[in-house]
């Protein structure tokens, strides 16, 4: 059978028109849009069609629509997929996102954690000590370390981004250590265990010092 032209459906249309003028900055981030009937008019639809799209862009992340108080612009594109993003970064950009996560996390821990949640720590920091042979098994035994140090820093924010991204880190952190195969083991225990004085002593600057110097430690390794 012959292939069929297929009509765009308006809302389709109108939404990808909008979409268009926020990228061209008609509209600026957190700026309110015309109500309905303003841009029914502009773009020669209906109220009805106008409302679909403003909930395609909604649904997109481009929109926001606030109760009683109208639609406004959330985004001045179509927020990329984060799976796609960490799947295309680069180690260096991993290890740089782990630093600006895990240098805050550490510092917070040093302020909240529970001693539960230490010993939580100095478990993990043995089990990584215990966890030299196999490269799989020390990458896991580290990033569970390191969950346990963001854990405790009780933002629930860190820790969503942290585990979001902890599939990305896992391959990354494998492929250093099959690059960097004489990484230095004893160095970068010392480097981990400092963390942990830091944070068992109550020191938040110290904390994020020991994070920030480890993970730079890493991409020094890269070097």
């Amino acid at each position: 059978m012959p292939a069929q032209v297929r009509r765009t459906p308006l809302a389709d249309q109108a939404a990808e028109v909008l979409l268009e003028r926020i990228r061209a900055g008609e509209w600026t981030l957190g700026q309110k849009l015309p109500g309905e009937s303003t841009l029914a008019v502009q773009l020669g639809v209906g109220r009805s069609t106008v409302r679909e799209a403003v909930r395609q862009l909604a649904g997109r992340g481009v929109l926001s629509s606030r109760q009683g108080a109208g639609v406004f612009v959330a985004a001045v594109d179509v927020p990329e997929n984060w799976d796609d993003v960490l799947r295309r970064a680069d180690v260096v950009a991993v290890l740089e996102a782990r630093t600006a996560i895990e240098t805050e996390a550490a510092a917070l821990a040093a302020r909240r954690r529970t001693p539960a949640q230490l010993r939580a720590m100095r478990a993990a920091l043995e089990k990584r000590e215990q966890s030299r042979s196999g490269i799989e098994d020390r990458v896991a035994a580290d990033i569970d370390f390191h969950r346990a140090v963001v854990s405790a820093a009780g933002n629930p924010v860190l820790t969503a981004l942290f585990d979001a991204m902890t599939p990305r880190v896992r391959v990354a952190m494998v492929d250093l250590l099959r690059i960097r195969r004489e990484f230095d083991t004893d160095i970068d225990h010392r480097a981990h265990a400092d963390i942990v004085d830091a944070v068992a002593a109550r020191r938040p600057a110290d904390a994020a010092t020991a994070a920030r110097t480890h993970l730079d430690g890493l991409k020094e390794a890269l070097a």
